[in-house]
């Protein structure tokens, strides 16, 4: 009965284009499969696409820490929350070139400068597109995520060379107005179509385990899987509960809840990097390895992301020869 099932389903996988985008509904019968069917449908899709035993290391840079005008209830940067987080001045070039260096020498192909602000001023800008320029330069994949754009900004960010901006829509619409009230959720849509149409890849992604209900998980999928066309990049984090923040008290997220989301992304998004993102210091190897088998493909590697810690390098490295796996740049 159960392959039965997989069969019956699998079709309507296969068939999904721009002008058959999913519903809410199919995405939650998704999440509802038996475990070992979702896995089995995610794995055989992740096959399709890619390498089954590489992941991408990225390696992800605070270039402009604290004070931040957003009150985003997960957040530690927020001016809004007293959570300890320092509000620094954004780093020279020199020390972003630095650290992209280490990374780059650790082992990571993707370097990412991320910035807590709203969104970027003329002089940021200026700074930003120097470090987008001096990255590319040693050959990495650059990324940033610097908040709301326009128009003029994304063209000198295309024109300096990056080649991913990440702008997450952080859950579904209908939970959004519970986590952030300083910015709107066609905000985001804005700024992404707005990345899409200057021609650089598009990274977005959200958070699961903020008090969402299952539908409203399902809405975030949703939103990704049916743009068009659906993000290169998709971040996929589990709250990190930071003290001092509104969500510091969240319920935790069953880690096989966490990992049907990976599953249900990788399903609808068949060619994107599914990147396990923020809370993996918290998970045990066996629930990133399920999240491996489930289709994630990219990881941020290194001991920490913006404000919060990430599994240290030799961790990381130890559990891929556990599970024979390596990184995407050594096969390339």
């Amino acid at each position: 009965m159960q392959t039965q099932a997989i069969k019956l389903y699998r079709p309507s996988v296969e068939t999904k284009s721009a002008e058959q985008p999913w519903s809410v509904a199919e995405i939650e019968a998704l999440f509802k499969l038996p475990f070992a069917d979702l896995m089995y449908q995610a794995q055989q899709i992740h096959r399709e696409h890619f390498d089954p035993n590489s992941v991408q290391l990225s390696t992800l840079l605070s270039i402009k820490t604290g004070g931040c005008s957003e009150d985003c209830g997960y957040c530690p940067q927020s001016a809004f929350h007293d959570a300890g987080v320092e509000n620094r001045k954004m780093l020279e070039v020199s020390e972003v070139i630095k650290a992209a260096k280490a990374a780059q020498e650790a082992g990571a192909d993707r370097f990412c400068m991320g910035a807590a602000w709203r969104e970027p001023s003329k002089e940021d800008m200026e700074s930003v597109v120097e470090m987008v320029k001096a990255v590319r330069g040693l050959g990495m994949e650059t990324c940033a995520t610097l908040g709301m754009l326009n128009d003029e900004q994304t063209e000198q960010l295309r024109e300096a060379g990056l080649d991913y901006y990440n702008h997450n829509l952080d859950t579904s619409p209908e939970f959004y107005g519970d986590i952030i009230s300083t910015r709107d959720y066609q905000d985001r849509l804005d700024t992404l179509e707005r990345v899409r149409k200057a021609g650089m890849h598009v990274c977005s992604g959200g958070i699961v385990g903020m008090g969402e209900n299952l539908t409203q998980r399902a809405g975030l999928v949703a939103q990704l899987a049916n743009m068009n066309p659906y993000p290169e990049s998709v971040p996929i984090n589990n709250l990190v509960k930071v003290e001092g923040t509104p969500l510091a008290q969240a319920e935790e997220i069953d880690p096989l809840d966490f990992v049907r989301t990976i599953a249900v992304a990788r399903i609808t998004m068949p060619t994107a990097r599914v990147r396990l993102s923020a809370g993996r210091q918290q998970m045990s190897d066996a629930v990133q390895a399920l999240c491996f088998l489930a289709g994630a493909n990219s990881i941020f590697y290194g001991e920490q992301l913006l404000t919060t810690g990430n599994p240290e390098v030799e961790r990381d490295r130890a559990l891929m020869d556990k599970l024979g796996m390596y990184p995407f740049a050594d096969k390339h």
